[in-house]
């Protein structure tokens, strides 16, 4: 049948991309929700194998379309008034416009507003059922992550944030030029599904390009850096886990995370999937045994379930500790530290986010 072919054909280009969609039957059905067959058509002349908001400008699409260019620009106008594609500007300074990736916009741009509407509720059951622990792990599961856990600051020794400050959110904020904030789309959809999670909503920061397309779009509005910083204090005092790009230089995301509702915390959490094979960990738990009042806060706060009391102290499972820090904030007696992982460097795997997706692209292809 012609239609199921098409939408066929576009999932198939959807995985080709960086940020890739994985194929499965439930993303069919998603696709048939959001697209119309002369969407899908037009969708399938955005140019994919290319890293996350690298956009093509209207000539270059054209290009795979048999559409005039006036036909060809009002369906596209279409999908950008449905948030389905990214719209920034090219090498050469024209508009032009990508199709969302994986992380970079789906399945997130159907709840950064927190609409409670029947597609939004439909979204969330098809996002849910499509986003098992198989597909979130061959999302996110290439040799290079695509996202790292940030500490608490207060849970690092003050020389190791010296020598590894890009690992504090305070550094990524002072290297943003514009900050944007929206709603968690994990904990949205979990609401919308009929679950409760009562972390904090308004807590998911974008910067520069990212954060400009979001307020562009009405998916979240613009917050100076002061209310940046604000958000991360509100966030760690909720028991909340940083996430940032797997990389130096500009910072395009942070996501602030629980055990409830999160593709990466939540499923490390249940136990799922395991931490190594969809997230970038460079700290560890580690505790000043002669300080700790072993009291057990920290092991009710951890949000993965990676500590114990064993003998009046806390037992860190490292198999399972994601190096979040969020233990030290409860801890009475800052007994409880990070340090950097034995079998880590402590360097990233690329300076940028647009080397870190090349390198993604380039494993993907292999």
């Amino acid at each position: 049948m012609k239609i199921s072919n098409d939408y066929q054909k576009l999932a198939d280009h959807l995985s080709q991309l960086a940020m890739s969609f994985p194929v499965r039957d439930d993303l069919m059905d998603i696709l048939k929700e959001i697209f119309t067959q002369e969407e899908a058509g037009v969708a399938l002349c955005v140019p994919t194998n290319v890293i996350p908001m690298n956009p093509a400008s209207i000539e270059t699409i054209q290009q795979s379309s048999d559409l005039p260019e006036y036909e060809l620009q009002k369906i596209i106008d279409g999908l950008v008034q449905k948030n389905l594609l990214f719209v920034g500007k090219t090498d050469d300074g024209q508009v032009g416009y990508a199709l969302h990736q994986v992380g970079f916009g789906f399945p997130q741009s159907f709840f950064w507003k927190r609409e409670d509407t029947p597609h939004a509720r439909k979204m969330a059951g098809l996002i849910g059922k499509y986003f098992n622990r198989h597909v979130t792990r061959e999302a996110y599961g290439t040799p290079t992550k695509t996202y790292r856990y940030i500490p608490v600051a207060e849970s690092l020794e003050p020389e190791l944030q010296a020598v590894y400050p890009l690992h504090l959110m305070e550094s990524v904020i002072e290297g943003a030029n514009y900050f944007a904030v929206a709603h968690c789309p994990c904990r949205v959809a979990y609401k919308l599904s009929g679950r409760e999670c009562d972390h904090p909503l308004e807590v998911c920061l974008k910067f520069n390009d990212l954060g400009r397309y979001l307020v562009e779009r009405g998916l979240g509005r613009e917050v100076s850096k002061e209310e940046a910083l604000q958000i991360i204090r509100i966030s760690e005092e909720a028991g909340l886990v940083h996430f940032v790009d797997n990389s130096g230089g500009e910072i395009n995301h942070n996501c602030n995370c629980c055990g409830c509702a999160c593709w990466n915390v939540g499923n490390i959490k249940r136990r799922k999937i395991k931490r190594d094979d969809i997230m970038a960990t460079y700290f560890m738990r580690k505790t000043n045994t002669d300080d700790c009042a072993g009291c057990g806060d920290c092991v009710d706060i951890c949000p993965v379930d990676a500590l114990k009391m064993q003998e009046n102290l806390p037992l860190v499972d490292e198999e399972w500790c994601i190096g979040c820090g969020v233990c030290a904030t409860v801890c009475p007696t800052d007994a409880a530290r990070m340090k950097i992982r034995e079998d880590k460097t402590g360097e990233l795997p690329a300076t940028s986010p647009k080397e870190l997706h090349q390198k993604i692209l380039m494993e993907k292809n292999s």
